[in-house]
């Protein structure tokens, strides 16, 4: 994991400069920076909108008494997606624009569930005497 943190941290920035680089000398100085401060706002106009789909797609299902899994985590993607669309840069930017697409940020969504990359499980297992033990939670009605 270390690893692959030091090659992103080392990559992604070799990729931006050259990628600046070569827009640069194809249109110039000034419409690169433009470019640059377009797809931002453009990116940040755009995740304000899914972020606000996103939000009520999570009050729905819990209103319907599901658990909003997707629509969190679409939440959690598109926070990196801005994060993304706001440094500044081209591939950055196209990443962050794909995670705007909503059947491609699904589709990831669920392959990582699928994977078992999220562990549902909260909080450390449970130790000592509570170590065998589970505890099933639900709604309890007496009738006689």
């Amino acid at each position: 994991m270390l690893r692959f943190l030091f090659a992103l941290f080392i990559l992604v920035p070799l990729i931006e400069i050259y990628l600046l680089i070569q827009v640069g000398s194809l249109i110039g100085a000034l419409p690169t920076v433009g470019l640059v401060v377009f797809t931002a706002i453009l990116g940040a106009l755009l995740l304000r909108h899914q972020g606000l789909y996103t939000y009520a797609r999570v009050q729905q299902a819990t209103a319907r008494g599901e658990l909003p899994t997707v629509p969190m985590l679409e939440g959690v993607v598109l926070m990196i997606c801005g994060a993304m669309l706001l440094t500044p840069g081209f591939f950055t930017d196209a990443l962050g624009f794909l995670a705007l697409i909503p059947p491609l940020r699904r589709a990831m969504i669920l392959k990582i569930l699928e994977r078992g990359v999220i562990v549902g499980q909260a909080g450390p297992p449970p130790r000592g005497p509570e170590a065998g033990r589970r505890t099933i939670e639900g709604d309890y009605r007496r009738e006689d």
